[in-house]
C-alpha cells in the first residue's frame, strides 16, 4: 500500500504538469494571435511607437515616444535595436521605454487595456472610418503610457487596439485577456531539429578559423550577411538566425557586440562571429532568408580559400580603412568577390530594399518603379588588369560615411561628389581602352547568363512608393530603363545602402546617401546605354531624364564624353532597347520568369484580362493602390493575383518635388500570380466571371467617386468584420505558396475603404 505522502506529491506533480501544459497551450495561442493581428502593424523600425511584437523581448521592452524616421533630425539618434542595444528590460527603461504588461495587476497592462478598450468600443462595421484616423505615413502618434490611459481612453475611445481595424473574436479576446492575467508566458522557442545543431557548430567553426586569410575571408562575409535570415537546408521548417559579433567564443553564451555599423571596431582584439537564434515567425517587409549548407562552406572554400593570395596583414577598422570595401579587402580577388554577390544576386540587391530602413523611402525614391537588371559576366572582365585598376582606383570609390553624426558631415559632400565623377571618368576610360586593346566591342557575351543554372542573373525591381520588391526573372512588359551592374558597383550599392546606411542617423546623413546613389543609378544604366548604339544612347537618356535637374545633364554629359565604348550589338530593328532586352531574356537563364507570370495559372480568359490591363497604360491607373491583393475564386479555383502600380515620373534625378515629376498618364499596371510585396494597400475578392466587368470599371476610372465604387463592389474595408477572415486566408495562402520566403503582411499601408489611391505622393 502506497503512502498517503507518496499519492499527496503524485498529485501535486500531476497537477503542476497540468498547470504548465495549460499555461504552454495559452500561451501558444496567444502567439498565434499577436502573429496574425498585432504583429501585422507591430514589426519592424516602423512599428508604431516602436512596439515590437515579433518577440517575447519586444514585448517587455514595451513602448516609446521616441521616432525611428525623423527627416528632421539635426544629430544622430541614440540606436534601439531590439536584442542589441540593451539586453535587459531595466536597461530599456533608462532607454525611455514604459511597459506595456504590468506584472503586479495585468489588468492594468497597456496591452490589456487597449484590447478592452476595443472591445468596448468597435468600429462601426463595414462603415466610412469615423473621423480622427491617419494612416498616413508620417502620422502624428499617440503613444499613451500607463499613467495617460485614462486621458487617452477620454480622447481617443475608438481607438483600441488592434488600430483602424476590427477588434478581436470572442474567442480571441478570452485567450488574450487569460494569457495577460496568467502573466503573459511565453511559449519556448521550437528545438532545433536533426542536424541544425551540428550545422550551428560547424559554421561557428568555420567562420573562426585562427589564419588571417580565413578571418579576412569571415569579416567579408559577416559585412555583406549581418541583415540575413540565415537557416540550415535540408529542414522542412527551419530555425531563422542572424550573423553578429560576439566577445565569447563558440558553445558559450553568446555576448553581441554594440556597434552602429558593421565594419565599426568591434572594441576587443579578438572577437567571433556567432549565429544568434531568432523569433520563429518572420515578417515578408524584412524577410532576407540565405540558406548554409554544405555546398555553400564548399563554395566559400573555393571563392575564399582555394585561391592563391596572401594575408599579409589583417585591415584595421579606422574609417578610411573600414568603410571602403575596395580598401579593407583588397588581399581577396575581386573575382571572388563578385562572384560571392552574384551567387544570391537577389539577396544582395534586396538588402538595400527590405534593410534596416523598412521605409525606404530615402532609398527607393533615387529608382524607377519598375527596371530589369542584368550583370557582367565575371569571365570576361575579370583579370590582372582588372585588379590594378580597381587597387588604383580604390580611394575615388570611397562612399560618404558620417564623421561627426550631425549636419557638418555634409561640408565633406562636395569632395565625394568630385571623386564619383572623376571615377566615373576613369572607368570609362578604361573600359574603352580595354576594348579597343582586345579589338571588338560589347556584345551580349559581356552579360552574366547564369553560368546555365543560376537565376540570380537577371532581376526586376519594382518600387512601391517608400518600400519595394526584388524578383528573380524579368516581370512583365519592357520596362522604361534598365541597369547592367559589374562587381564596382554592386559592392558599392551595397556599402552606401546597406552595411553604412544607420537609420538612426542624422539628416545629412540621409541626404547624402540619397544624393550618391543618384551616381550609381546612372553609372548603371549608362553601363546598360553602353550595349546601345550611339546614336540611341542620348536619345533613351533624355527620356529618362526629362526636366532633369543640371547636376544630371552634366554628369552624363561627362560621362558621354569619355564613356564612348564601342557596342558590338547587331541590331535588325529601329527598336535596340527592345531588341536587347528581348535577347537577353531568351538567353539569360530563368530571365523569362515563369514563377511570376501569370500565362501558367491563369484560364485563357484571364491571361487575355491581365494582357489587357498591362497594355491599357493611362492616368485610370493612377487611381488604383500601389499594392492591390486580387482574389478571384471560380468554381474550381482560389487564386491571389497581385495588382502593381507602376507610376510615371518625367525623372527621378531629384530629393525633392516629386508630385511635380508625377506623369500619371504614363502610368501602367503589372499584374503576377501568388503574393508580391510586404505591404497590401487593398484587398479585393471577385468572382471570376465578374473579372471583365473588373477590367472594364478600371479602364474607366477618371475620378475619385470611380475609384470608391469599385472598391465598395469589390474591396475589403478596413471596419468589415469580415477583414480577418481574408487575413488569414491569404496568411495560409502565402506561407503555404512561399515557405522560406514567405512571412507575415503588414498593414500600416492599408487603404481606408472607399479612399482612391494617391495620384500624387509627397515627397519624404
Amino acid at each position: 500500500m502506497k503512502s498517503p505522502i507518496f499519492t499527496v506529491l503524485c498529485f501535486l506533480s500531476a497537477f503542476a504538469g497540468n498547470v504548465m501544459a495549460d499555461s504552454l497551450e495559452l500561451a501558444q495561442q496567444a502567439q498565434d494571435i499577436l502573429e496574425r493581428r498585432c504583429m501585422v502593424c507591430h514589426g519592424c523600425y516602423d512599428a508604431p511607437c516602436q512596439l515590437k511584437l515579433e518577440s517575447r523581448a519586444g514585448l517587455e521592452r514595451g513602448a516609446s515616444e521616441a521616432l525611428v524616421y525623423d527627416s528632421t533630425r539635426l544629430r544622430e539618434a541614440e540606436m534601439t535595436r531590439l536584442f542589441i542595444d540593451a539586453r535587459t528590460t531595466a536597461q530599456w527603461r533608462k532607454r525611455n521605454f514604459y511597459p506595456v504588461l504590468d506584472d503586479e495587476d495585468p489588468e492594468r497592462g497597456l496591452l490589456y487595456r487597449m484590447l478592452e478598450l476595443k472591445r468596448e468600443h468597435p468600429l462601426p462595421a463595414s462603415a466610412p472610418m469615423p473621423e480622427g484616423f491617419d494612416f498616413s505615413l508620417d502620422r502624428e502618434q499617440q503613444c499613451a503610457k500607463p499613467e495617460d490611459f485614462d486621458d487617452f481612453r477620454k480622447d481617443y475611445p475608438l481607438w483600441g487596439m488592434p488600430f483602424g481595424l476590427p477588434g478581436l473574436s470572442e474567442d480571441e479576446h478570452r485567450s488574450m485577456t487569460d494569457w495577460l492575467r496568467a502573466g503573459a508566458p511565453a511559449p519556448p522557442l521550437p528545438p532545433l531539429q536533426a542536424g541544425e545543431a551540428d550545422a550551428l557548430q560547424q559554421w561557428e567553426a568555420f567562420l573562426n578559423g585562427e589564419g588571417n586569410k580565413e578571418r579576412l575571408m569571415a569579416r567579408y562575409i559577416y559585412e555583406h550577411l549581418f541583415l540575413a535570415d540565415i537557416y540550415f537546408g535540408g529542414v522542412e521548417k527551419p530555425a531563422w538566425f542572424r550573423l553578429v559579433r560576439s566577445t565569447t567564443p563558440p558553445g558559450e553564451a553568446l555576448k553581441v557586440i554594440r556597434s552602429r555599423r558593421p565594419f565599426d571596431d568591434p572594441g576587443s582584439k579578438r572577437f567571433y562571429y556567432r549565429l544568434m537564434r531568432m523569433p520563429s515567425q518572420p515578417l515578408v517587409k524584412n524577410h532576407m532568408p540565405y540558406r548554409l549548407d554544405e555546398a555553400r562552406m564548399e563554395r566559400y572554400q573555393e571563392l575564399f580559400l582555394d585561391p592563391e593570395y596572401e594575408v599579409k596583414k589583417l585591415p584595421g577598422y579606422e574609417l578610411k580603412v573600414a568603410a571602403n570595401p575596395f580598401i579593407s579587402f583588397e588581399a581577396i580577388p575581386s573575382l571572388s568577390r563578385y562572384r560571392f554577390m552574384l551567387d544570391e544576386a537577389q539577396f544582395t540587391i534586396m538588402n538595400f530594399i527590405k534593410g534596416p530602413v523598412c521605409r525606404g523611402s530615402v532609398a527607393l525614391n533615387v529608382i524607377d518603379d519598375r527596371f530589369w537588371v542584368m550583370f557582367i559576366d565575371p569571365d570576361q572582365v575579370h583579370n590582372e588588369g582588372s585588379e590594378a585598376f580597381l587597387a588604383r582606383e580604390a580611394g575615388a570609390m570611397r562612399l560618404p560615411t558620417p564623421r561627426t553624426g550631425t549636419v557638418i558631415d555634409l561640408l565633406t559632400w562636395r569632395g565625394y561628389a568630385k571623386d564619383a565623377q572623376k571615377y566615373a571618368k576613369k572607368r570609362a576610360r578604361y573600359v574603352k581602352q580595354r576594348l579597343a586593346d582586345e579589338g571588338g566591342g560589347l556584345n551580349a557575351a559581356y552579360i552574366w547568363d547564369g553560368d546555365g543554372s543560376n537565376a540570380n542573373a537577371a532581376l526586376t525591381v519594382l518600387r512601391h512608393f517608400d518600400s519595394a520588391t526584388v524578383l528573380k526573372g524579368f516581370v512583365g512588359r519592357e520596362p522604361k530603363t534598365a541597369w547592367v551592374v559589374g562587381y564596382p558597383l554592386l559592392e558599392r550599392i551595397h556599402y552606401l545602402l546597406v552595411a553604412n546606411y544607420d537609420v538612426y542617423g542624422a539628416v545629412s546623413h540621409q541626404l547624402e546617401s540619397r544624393l550618391y546613389m543618384d551616381f550609381l543609378r546612372m553609372e548603371g544604366e549608362s553601363s546598360f546605354l553602353a550595349f546601345m548604339p550611339r546614336e540611341t544612347r542620348g536619345v533613351l537618356w533624355h527620356h529618362w531624364y526629362r526636366d532633369a535637374p543640371e547636376s544630371a545633364t552634366d554628369y552624363f554629359a561627362a560621362l558621354s564624353k569619355t564613356y564612348d565604348a564601342k557596342s558590338s550589338v547587331s541590331f535588325e530593328t529601329s527598336d535596340p532597347k527592345g531588341e536587347f532586352l528581348r535577347l537577353q531574356q531568351k538567353r539569360i537563364y530563368g530571365a523569362q520568369s515563369q514563377r511570376w507570370d501569370y500565362r501558367g495559372t491563369a484560364s485563357k480568359e484571364l491571361v487575355e484580362i491581365f494582357d489587357g490591363l498591362q497594355r491599357n497604360v493611362g492616368t485610370h491607373n493612377s487611381f488604383l493602390p500601389q499594392v492591390t491583393l486580387l482574389n478571384i475564386i471560380g468554381d474550381k479555383s482560389d487564386r491571389v493575383y497581385t495588382l502593381v502600380r507602376d507610376s510615371g515620373y518625367s525623372n527621378i534625378a531629384q530629393l525633392f518635388e516629386e508630385t511635380e515629376r508625377r506623369l500619371p498618364g504614363e502610368d501602367a499596371l503589372t499584374v503576377v500570380p501568388g503574393f508580391l510585396g510586404a505591404y497590401p494597400n487593398y484587398f479585393l475578392v471577385l468572382n471570376e466571371k465578374e473579372m471583365p466587368l473588373f477590367a472594364r470599371s478600371v479602364a474607366g476610372l477618371e475620378s475619385a467617386e470611380d475609384y470608391a465604387a469599385l472598391v465598395k463592389r469589390w474591396g475589403v474595408q478596413r471596419s468589415d468584420p469580415w477583414f480577418w477572415r481574408i487575413s488569414d486566408k491569404f496568411h495560409d495562402m502565402l506561407l503555404a505558396e512561399q515557405p522560406l520566403e514567405g512571412g507575415l503582411l503588414d498593414y500600416n499601408r492599408y487603404r481606408e475603404g472607399g479612399v482612391p489611391a494617391d495620384r500624387e505622393t509627397a515627397s519624404p
